[in-house]
């Protein structure tokens, strides 16, 4: 499941920040998310267990889903390592 961040010139360019893409249950699946002028806070402590516990990431659903994507990127893992 590959996340990137979309081009300029690609579909959602100016409305969202990330596209994934992959496969779930033998269907390939694009999920685009984030919001272009927001800045992700996940360094901050207070915000990113605000963020996990109001979005439900104990238990984040499919990976088709962009609640899914999001919550990873709200982890404790540095983003460049889930961005390609």
């Amino acid at each position: 499941m590959p996340v990137r961040r979309i081009q300029k010139g690609e579909p959602g360019h100016g409305r969202k920040k990330f596209v994934a893409t992959g496969t779930y249950k033998g269907k390939p699946y694009t999920v685009r998310f984030g919001d272009p002028d927001m800045e992700i806070r996940r360094d901050d402590p207070k915000a990113r267990k605000n963020f996990r516990s109001r979005h439900g990431c104990d238990d984040p659903g499919p990976p088709n889903k962009a609640r899914y994507h999001s919550c990873k990127m709200w982890s404790k893992k540095p983003v460049s390592k889930l961005v390609k």
